[in-house]
């Protein structure tokens, strides 16, 4: 069924009169005349009849008139929110990123994209979660960026480093290897260790620092959150492998930095290849990338 069609239907059942609905339409009156013949054609009706020099609808024309009116108003409604969605000033931008970033970087950044004019119509929908179900997520067209972990084995995502993130060992306070300055991950072994599951980007990460240093973790449980993780090593349930984020200052916990074996952390942009990106989307990846380095080199000058 044309959709062009219905919108000339919609026309005359409101003039009552084909001139007038051609005149508005600013289309012949012999192509309206076709248009709407095709149209009982497809349907099996007539939708006008005559009375005197004007037209109007028939008992099943009313009818058909309520539907098309519903349909074409979800229409234009459906127009107008995708073109408020993907508008280069007033876009909607949805944004998934991992736990490790929520306090600072992500706030951060936000701020300062939206304090900029040009920026200050957009606005986001936030989500934050571990990187597998991160990266399912952008596949799944639930968002258009993140922020995550690099994951081996999938093609379909494109992974911009963002910025280096340091990994650094916590421990309770007064812990045996709280004195420590740095710390080798083989002087972790003896003591219970609160680690990330195998959904968090970092579990890879931190199995092939100690599989490089021919040692195994004793693994007291599993956590998915960074925040969780620091907690617990507050209350002497073990020590922990993590990043190093602002919100360790928070805790009662010693930080000692990583001697061996020797690393590189990042935290990547990640898009799905070849998909459509709206303009206010493109803007702020292309703003994160160059904010990124800037915002982890100052916040670790600090740490």
């Amino acid at each position: 069924m044309n959709l062009r069609h219905l919108q000339y239907f919609r026309v005359i059942a409101e003039t009552e009169h084909i001139t007038q609905a051609a005149i508005k339409l600013s289309i012949t009156q012999p192509s309206l005349s076709h248009a709407i013949s095709e149209l009982e054609k497809e349907l099996g009706t007539y939708l006008f009849e005559k009375q005197g020099r004007n037209i109007r609808l028939t008992k099943y024309g009313k009818l058909f008139l309520s539907y098309v009116n519903r349909a074409l108003d979800e229409l234009e409604k459906g127009e107008k929110k995708v073109r408020e969605l993907t508008s280069p000033s007033t876009g909607v931008i949805d944004l998934a990123f991992i736990y490790t970033l929520g306090a600072h970087f992500v706030p951060a950044l936000v701020q300062s994209f939206s304090l900029l004019d040009e920026h200050k119509k957009m606005s986001f929908t936030f989500h934050q979660g571990n990187t597998k179900n991160i990266i399912q997520g952008l596949k799944d067209d639930q968002y258009d960026i993140a922020f995550c972990s690099y994951m081996e084995h999938e093609p379909e995502i494109e992974f911009i480093p963002l910025a280096e993130q340091e990994l650094v060992v916590i421990t309770p306070k007064n812990h045996p290897l709280s004195e420590l300055g740095s710390i080798d991950l083989k002087e972790t072994t003896p003591y219970p260790m609160v680690y990330f599951n195998p959904k968090s980007g970092l579990r890879p990460i931190i199995d092939s620092l100690f599989a490089r240093v021919g040692a195994r973790p004793k693994i007291v449980c599993e956590i998915e959150e960074d925040t969780a993780m620091a907690g617990l090593v507050s209350v002497g349930y073990g020590i922990a492998v993590m990043p190093r984020i602002s919100a360790l200052n928070h805790f009662d916990v010693d930080i000692l930095n990583i001697s061996n074996p020797s690393y590189e952390r990042f935290i990547y942009v990640a898009s799905v290849r070849n998909r459509y990106l709206s303009p206010a989307a493109t803007e702020f990846r292309n703003f994160a990338i160059n904010y990124g380095k800037k915002f982890f080199l100052k916040t670790h000058k600090h740490v």
